[in-house]
């Protein structure tokens, strides 16, 4: 039996909550808060929407969502130990199974907390009920059966049925006969409910009757028949085990089946989460080192990257993105897959480093804050750029996949935010790091894992979309550094921190809960990002200042340069291999390069023998001086353009040399031919014939050519989508559960003189407004009143009159929990409170 005072609706179970619990349900479902509801009766209303609901059964996890699909099953109301019953079956009473039991019912206490906590649920153990519309999603129909199999109650499918009918069942069944078709269904229900005299009724029953019995029992129990049935089925249809829903389709009722199920709601109850299974374990010290050197490759590969759009990157397409070409080419210079390159390119502009320089002539390009990035310490870049993708919804897995509109998904375009990538890649490396230190999972027990965290929906495979994003997380995690030969390495321990719920605080709530996807504050990601530098720095290599030089005209850097002589080599040298040492291959087209830059022999050589740990090399220094000897001996100007020289003999070579004949040249005078072509035209193909030529300005000095590195104007990083509303803080709870404890105090209060209409706004006029008011401040007491705001919506407030002068009232406003001053011209109407005595 029920307590008296046993609340009566979901709204009265709030009302009769602590503050703690209306805060827990508006963080577990912050859908419930925009806009803060005006009181507790609007707050359950809210709750009990089917858009709200359906998002807050997806965010359950599997046993949660078993209770749940048992209680919509359940007699309503239910009570906790019948809920029960149905989830644990025959373990209940059982004492070889005391021990499974009891692990069973802790995690159900949990998850029935959980579920009242978010408003799924309530009432009393004694009269556990489930929201409406979580019970209408989940009743079994023809159309949509339950999740747990089971089919409708025996009143529920004998509805309809014919009084004689009935009664032939009921004496096929072996029961007495009665007079009214209600007490037939509830005996033949009784029948089915009891375990002794069903044992002895099924153990009459054909072994074809059985076998279709044990095809129907976990579901769907609907099953079809011809209008003259076998035998065996005919001698189910008779007893009432098999009943006709429709012509040609019968039915397994719902009593029947949980006898043949030993009880039990679910074929497989997941009562705990899977454990992760370890696939292999490693020494702490070799995974932060491993993933230490990744890290350090990682940021090496968005400076190559960066360097190569340095000048302009490729076009944006009209719709957005790179083109395929320009995928690969960019995969071919950083020398890694199409997926990895499609991943470095969304990091890098997830990070805010690179973005459309916004031109006629759209381009991608590096943005300002890239400078910035470049000067940080080599730690801190790295933290930046694993806090932009933890946070990151762009996804590069989707890169080369199909649309909704079977388009082509390209790298940096449109259509690559999934909403849950942050919430599923923080929780995957929150699992990982759940392991021991120096152990690596095995791969698909994170994907049950999080499937029993988060179910798919119904009807989807293992290939549902987070069971993606979890593989491209772990896969990324190992590119970026995070983890360390399939481990979470220490420093990213650190960053995890806040941006992880599993490490942040604790293990995740049964049910899901808020912690799940939280994102750290500024502040904590800042605390966050600095530690994990600090334990990152000194596992990556100090940057060296030598390089070892070869006479095979090449150098070889055994580790990361420091970043002036990075910058100076890359111009005098080409990069030939890439690795844990670097090899540069100096050729005349790379000398020429330097001395184009502006550089002698003699710098070069002095540059060489200052950073070389090895003496330069004879073959190196005769390079050098050849291509230094021959350049600048010709001078390239505007004629369009002009070629001059003292040595008439070369300008002849050049006249002569048929591979000329496009720059269109002819003698002016015995030292100078003019061309036709662009300046910059007729020095490509001048050297591309073998010569070495220099520009010139229009006084005849030398220029110096220095890549122009070409920068977007200032670009914020792309913001997140988000999954659903914000999540509120701490602050804007306490202000809204005060704001809806005061407007249901308002709108519940008793009032003298109530209107006829619950809930409709007092009216007086004017001339009794005033006098109301006035004789509130006189007495003290409180009031209720309607007030309309500036943007005309209507609320109910109980104010405590402090002041009236000049047109507006001062008064303690209950619901705003303060004292405010209001215009007397917007009071609709008031009316005194009650006495309590009353």
């Amino acid at each position: 039996m029920s307590t008296p005072d046993a609340p009566r609706s979901l709204a009265e179970a709030l009302r009769a909550s602590d503050d703690v619990t209306l805060v827990a349900l508006l963080r577990a479902r912050p859908d419930l808060l925009t806009p803060v509801p005006n009181d507790l009766t609007q707050l359950a209303t809210r709750a009990g929407t089917r858009a709200s609901v359906v998002r807050a059964l997806e965010r359950l996890d599997r046993f949660a969502q078993q209770v749940v699909e048992a209680l919509a099953v359940a007699p309503e109301p239910a009570t906790y130990e019948v809920l029960f019953d149905l989830i644990a079956g025959d373990l209940v009473g059982d004492p070889t199974g005391e021990e499974q039991a009891g692990e069973i019912r802790a995690a159900f206490d949990r998850a029935l907390a959980t579920l009242r906590g978010q408003a799924l649920v309530w009432g009393g153990d004694d009269r556990l009920r489930l929201i409406r519309t979580t019970r209408e999603l989940l009743a079994p129909t023809p159309q949509r059966p339950s999740p747990t199999g089971l089919g409708p109650t025996v009143a529920e499918a004998m509805a309809g049925m014919s009084p004689g009918r009935v009664q032939n069942l009921v004496a096929a069944a072996g029961l007495a006969v009665t007079h009214d078709a209600v007490s037939a269904v509830e005996a033949l229900t009784a029948l089915f409910t009891d375990r002794e005299r069903m044992s002895a009724l099924l153990d009459e029953a054909p072994v074809e009757s059985v076998e279709v019995l044990s095809r129907l029992v976990w579901g769907p129990p609907y099953g079809q028949v011809t209008a003259e049935p076998a035998p065996h089925l005919r001698w189910l249809i008779g007893r009432g085990l098999l009943l006709p829903t429709a012509p040609g389709t019968v039915v397994l009722p719902r009593e029947a089946a949980l006898h043949l199920r030993g009880g039990r709601a679910h074929r497989v109850l997941e009562a705990t989460p899977p454990a992760l299974a370890v696939a292999r374990e490693h020494r702490p010290q070799v995974v932060d080192v491993t993933a230490a050197g990744q890290a350090h490759t990682a940021l090496a590969t968005i400076d190559e990257l960066l360097k190569d759009w340095d000048e302009g990157g490729p076009a944006v397409l009209r719709a957005g993105g790179l083109s395929v070409r320009d995928l690969k080419r960019t995969a071919v210079a950083l020398d890694v897959p199409e997926p990895q390159a499609a991943f470095w390119v969304e990091l890098a502009y997830a990070a805010g480093l690179i973005a459309a320089d916004g031109e006629a002539d759209e381009r991608y390009a590096a943005t300002p804050a890239y400078d910035t990035w470049q000067e940080l310490p080599v730690a801190e870049r790295w933290a930046r750029l694993a806090g932009a993708w933890l946070g990151a919804t762009r996804t590069a897995g989707l890169v080369g996949g199909r649309d909704s509109k079977d388009r082509t998904m390209s790298a940096l375009g449109p259509g690559l935010d999934r909403s849950a990538a942050p919430e599923v890649r923080q929780r995957v490396l929150a699992l990982v790091a759940e392991l021991p230190e120096g152990a690596a999972p095995e791969p698909e027990s994170v994907l049950t894992r999080l499937r029993w965290e988060r179910p798919p929906a119904r009807g989807t495979d293992s290939s549902d979309l987070r069971s993606r994003l979890a593989r491209w997380a772990l896969e990324e995690a190992e590119l970026l550094g995070v983890t360390g030969r399939g481990a979470v390495a220490s420093h990213a321990r650190a960053l995890l921190g806040v941006g992880a719920a599993g490490v942040r605080g604790g293990p995740v709530p049964q049910g899901g809960g808020p912690g799940w996807h939280r994102l750290p504050s500024p502040a904590e990601y800042a605390a966050a990002a600095a530690e994990a530098a600090k334990l990152l720095a000194p596992l990556l290599p100090e940057p060296l200042d030598h390089v070892l030089l070869q006479a095979d005209l090449t150098a070889v850097a055994p580790g990361p340069l420091q970043r002036p002589l990075a910058d100076a080599l890359s111009v005098l040298a080409d990069v030939e291999s890439k690795g844990g040492a670097t090899v540069y291959r100096f050729t005349p087209g790379s000398v020429r390069r330097a001395l184009d830059a502006g550089q002698s022999a003699s710098d070069l050589h002095a540059f060489l023998a200052e950073h070389s740990r090895t003496p330069v090399p004879q073959p190196l220094a005769y390079l050098i001086d050849d291509v230094a000897r021959k350049h600048g001996h010709l001078r390239i100007g505007a004629a369009s353009a002009y070629v001059r020289c003292d040595d008439e003999g070369v300008l002849n070579e050049i006249l002569a040399d048929k591979r000329g004949q496009g720059l269109r040249l002819r003698r002016l005078a015995p030292t100078v031919l003019a061309s036709g072509a662009e300046p910059a035209v007729l020095l490509d193909g001048l050297r591309s014939m073998g010569f070495a030529p220099s520009a010139e300005s229009a006084e005849g000095d030398v220029l110096v050519t220095r890549a122009h590195s070409h920068r977007t104007p200032p670009r914020t990083a792309p913001e997140p989508v988000p999954d659903g509303p914000p999540l509120p803080d701490s602050t804007l709870l306490d202000a809204a559960v005060r704001a809806i404890r005061a407007g249901d105090l308002a709108s519940t209060a008793p009032r003298k003189d109530a209107p006829a209409v619950a809930g409709e706004l007092p009216r007086t006029t004017a001339a009794e407004t005033l006098a109301t008011m006035q004789a509130a401040v006189m007495t003290g007491e409180a009031l209720w009143i309607g007030y309309v705001n500036a943007e005309g919506a209507a609320s109910q407030r109980v104010i405590a009159p402090v002041r009236v002068e000049g047109g507006f009232v001062t008064a303690y406003d209950h619901t705003a929990d303060e004292v405010r001053t209001y215009p007397l011209h917007r009071v609709t109407g008031v009316a005194e409170l009650a006495d309590e005595s009353g």
